[in-house]
């Protein structure tokens, strides 16, 4: 049950002293989730109340098989604006065609990923490098916290996924900014640091919620231009199982797979940055992952609700309130439920540019500048792959931005296995210690014996590297009499491989040189024995290390002394 249920091991270890944060937090993330879920459902085109009833049910389902402890779930803006692109083309939106659409896709999203998680199919993430991840995520950072200009400054921007058109957009109206409007969000801003800064412990977006909201409403300033929540619809939505046709689920099919997928890897990804931020206490499972949000969307469609995933905004605001566990989540359940069933009027006066500073100053938050640095100056492949997602997503979307670090990240791995690391060996004079030649000057490297490391797995990808190495070392050594390959690095071969050793033996053999094969591991043993090698190059040409190879056939199988062979 405990590998079914990972809230078990959470409420079993769970440390009264952390409710206090997981209900800040819960209750912080909860807040925030009633204007933005209503903002996402109408991005979606769908009514307000939509996002409600999206923010409910989908963060308790995973409140209770989630594997990250401060992903929050709910409705979110990149997904809002694919279900809209998709659904759009099917049905007018706003009306009962459209909304059902929009929680069949829900459910058919559900299904997909607890399929993908069932059968394992989280290993799909192996392609998401670390450098990906990180790009990913600076990119939606920006595109959120620019989607968000319209709130912090009171200009009715256009909506989209392309971060240069909404700048571009600003820049033309930025005579319409409403002052108040932008006094009060860059003041929520500075004070959330400040705040931050003096107290972490402090409940600085709570506050600032309740404050802005009394500060509104007793100087009056939503009648001057600053935009408020507004009237929040009461009630809890009716269970009913959405409908379908054989026609409508072909149509959303290639929509409910894209976003199966995008949604999948915007949770990931959030969980592994939020696991990397809070060194890798727990550990973030791709497959529980994909099982968790399966059921918050399948679950979620029997309560009206549209396609659900992580949110990177909500999420930062959840761990930088003090989240400890995903209890968090049926804290910001129930604040929305309370806001349905009781509170809706005291969200009236709450600015919107209050909550575009909360969001903003937290998904800021996400930006990890030192790993930037540090592969720029440790490994140029990887600093590549993070600016091809980074840009990629800020470019061409979120979608397209994924695409591009995962080609890269396969081109990169195809690319690395294609050149392997060989590395050419000579004796350390008086030992039976072999080191690389380039690496070590005291490495004596003999005219008569050449000797190679390979080290990676053998395979049709690199053995034409392994010749061409080969083949360098033999122009090089015309004197060659013995030649060793040290395989206790090669953890796998294939057919290719091993027809290239064999005729790597045969062409030896013609020039009168010895093939000897030293350190190899069981499993590479095993098939060159079954494949009838082992046998052609010879049992007594198959050794445990250099040294015995070298000294093979002499009186004693001590280290060899260079001097007597020069």
């Amino acid at each position: 049950m405990r590998k079914i249920l990972p809230i078990i091991d959470v409420l079993r270890n769970y440390d009264v002293s952390g409710l206090k944060g997981d209900a800040v937090a819960g209750v912080t993330a909860g807040v925030m989730m009633v204007p933005q879920g209503m903002a996402y459902a109408m991005i979606a085109g769908l009514p307000p109340v939509y996002g409600l009833y999206a923010a409910i049910f989908p963060q308790v389902v995973y409140a209770w098989f989630g594997t990250s402890r401060q992903l929050s779930v709910g409705p979110v803006a990149m997904d809002s604006l694919l279900v809209a692109t998709g659904i759009s083309a099917l049905a007018v939106a706003g009306t009962s065609d459209y909304i059902g659409l929009a929680i069949l896709l829900a459910l058919m999203i559900g299904l997909l990923q607890l399929a993908m998680g069932v059968f394992r199919l989280g290993f799909l993430t192996n392609f998401l490098s670390r450098p990906v991840i990180a790009g990913f995520t600076s990119a939606a950072v920006f595109v959120i916290a620019i989607n968000h200009l319209k709130h912090l400054t009171g200009v009715e921007l256009i909506s989209g996924k392309y971060l240069h058109d909404i700048v571009i957009d600003l820049m033309f109206r930025i005579d319409e900014i409403n002052g108040w409007t932008l006094l009060i969000g860059l003041t929520g801003m500075v004070l959330i640091v400040v705040l931050k800064r003096w107290s972490p412990k402090l409940p600085t977006g709570l506050i600032l919620v309740v404050v802005s909201a009394g500060v509104v409403y007793g100087f009056r300033l939503d009648t001057l231009g600053v935009a408020i929540v507004g009237y929040v619809p009461e009630g809890l939505p009716s269970v009913a199982i959405p409908t379908w046709d054989l026609e409508q689920v072909r149509a959303l099919a290639p929509m409910a797979l894209t976003l199966a997928f995008i949604g999948f890897i915007e949770a990931y990804s959030i969980g592994r940055t939020l696991q990397y931020k809070h060194k890798n206490e727990y550990e973030v499972k791709a497959n529980k992952e994909l099982i968790a949000l399966g059921l918050g969307n399948m679950i979620g469609s029997l309560f009206s609700s549209f396609p659900t995933t992580g949110s990177f905004s909500r999420s930062a605001v959840n761990d930088a309130a003090g989240a400890k566990t995903t209890v968090a989540l049926f804290f910001s359940a129930l604040v929305v439920l309370l806001v349905l069933l009781f509170l809706t009027p005291l969200f009236y006066y709450l600015p919107s540019a209050i909550l575009a500073s909360i969001i903003i100053v937290s998904v800021l938050g996400l930006i990890d500048i030192e790993e930037v640095k540090t592969l720029w100056h440790t490994d140029k492949y990887d600093f590549a792959m993070l600016m091809v997602s980074f840009v990629g997503t800020i470019m061409f979307g979120i979608e397209w931005g994924i695409l591009f670090g995962v080609l890269l990240s396969l081109v990169v791995l195809i690319y690395k296995a294609s050149i392997p690391h060989i590395a050419e060996l000579g004796q350390i004079e008086g030992t039976r210690f072999f080191r690389n030649i380039k690496r070590f000057d005291q490495a004596y490297d003999r005219p008569d014996v050449g000797i190679i490391r390979f080290d990676a797995r053998l395979f049709f990808a690199n053995v034409s590297a392994l010749q061409e190495t080969i083949r360098t070392i033999l122009a090089k050594k015309p004197e060659m009499k013995l030649f060793v390959i040290d395989a206790q690095s090669i953890s796998d071969i294939d057919s290719t491989a091993i027809s290239a050793l064999r005729d790597i033996h045969v062409d030896m053999q013609n020039r009168g040189i010895t093939l000897k094969l030293t350190s190899i591991i069981g499993p590479v043993r095993d098939k060159l024995y079954r494949c009838g090698l082992a046998d052609q190059i010879g049992l007594e040409n198959i050794h445990e290390s250099i040294a015995a190879a070298i000294n093979s056939g002499q009186e004693s199988d001590l280290p060899f002394q260079s001097n007597s062979l020069k």
